[in-house]
């Protein structure tokens, strides 16, 4: 057997989770995963819909997702490249993952649930960074929260100062472009004017 397709093969091989993996989970916000929430600047949000999967990385302060109540989380959606992917498959279907990560811990947070968006003027108005509201709010009401254990990220590292890799031996987004479309993008361009413009428009 080289393809699993079914359940029971998949069982056969990895078993069946054991009792710590199920009792971690909960369908609400308890107080201490609310302190995961509240700690991390940094989450990646799962979406999709009918033109397929996405998965973007949000960031902003610690605690930029909002615990509203012990079953909704809010989500600002702060500038970007305006493709909207995301927003688009929520509008169509509901069903979101949130993997938030905290520098330093070993640990990160998953949740599960069901989003939709907001444009209500008190609520965008409370989001405001220096004066800049986001044009829409996700909000989720959670279905499934769990903490992921430490092997993944100890195995990468993710946060040992020795293994950063440089941006200087990445190609820039420039670069990228350039090759993309036989260097009718101007590459270089892009990239001296992009962290200014990033200033500029971060919120």
């Amino acid at each position: 057997m080289t393809i699993i397709d079914t359940i029971e093969q998949l069982e056969a091989i990895y078993g069946t989770p054991s009792g710590a993996s199920l009792v971690k989970e909960v369908a609400h916000l308890t107080p201490e995963y609310q302190k995961y929430i509240e700690a991390a600047p940094f989450c990646a949000l799962a979406t999709s819909g009918p033109e397929g999967l996405d998965c973007t990385p949000r960031g902003d302060f610690p605690g930029f997702v909002r615990v509203a109540d012990e079953g909704t989380l809010l989500m600002p959606d702060r500038r970007g490249n305006n493709r909207v992917d995301s927003l688009r498959n929520i509008v169509h279907e509901p069903k979101v993952g949130l993997l938030f990560l905290i520098p330093g811990s070993k640990n990160c947070l998953r949740v599960n649930g069901l989003a939709h968006l907001s444009t209500a003027p008190d609520l965008k108005a409370s989001f405001a960074v220096n004066e800049k509201e986001p044009r829409s709010i996700i909000v989720i009401k959670t279905q499934a929260i769990y903490f992921q254990c430490g092997r993944a990220i100890m195995r990468a590292r993710l946060w040992e100062q020795d293994a950063q890799t440089g941006a200087q031996d990445l190609p820039s987004p420039g670069d990228i472009m350039s090759a993309i479309t036989n260097q009718e993008f101007d590459g270089k361009k892009y990239d001296k004017e992009w962290g200014g413009r990033a200033e500029k428009t971060m919120w």
